[in-house]
C-alpha cells in the first residue's frame, strides 16, 4: 500500500497551522519585514521544484514555494487586521 497521499496531506495540515501561528507572531515582532524571506524562500523552493525529476520531491518542493509565497500576501494581510 502506498502511503505517501496520507503522509502528504498530514504535512500539508500540519505547515499550514504551523504558518499561519508562524505569520502572526512574526507580524507582531517584526511588522511586514519578514516578507523578504518568505519570498526568498518560496523561490529557491520553486526553483528546486523545476529542477527535480522525482514527482514525489517535484511535489513537495512545489507546495513549499507556494506556501511561502502566499505567506508574503498574508503578512500584509495579517497588519491589516491588526490595524
Amino acid at each position: 500500500m502506498n502511503w505517501i497521499g496520507l503522509y502528504f496531506g498530514l504535512y500539508v495540515l500540519a505547515t499550514i497551522g504551523i504558518y499561519h501561528i508562524l505569520i502572526v507572531i512574526l507580524e507582531q515582532r517584526f511588522a511586514t519585514w519578514p516578507w523578504v524571506g518568505f519570498l526568498l524562500l518560496g523561490l529557491v523552493c520553486l526553483y528546486f521544484s523545476l529542477r527535480m525529476q522525482d514527482v514525489g520531491w517535484s511535489m513537495w518542493w512545489g507546495y513549499n514555494a507556494f506556501i511561502n509565497l502566499w505567506s508574503v500576501k498574508e503578512m500584509f494581510d495579517q497588519a491589516k487586521r491588526r490595524a
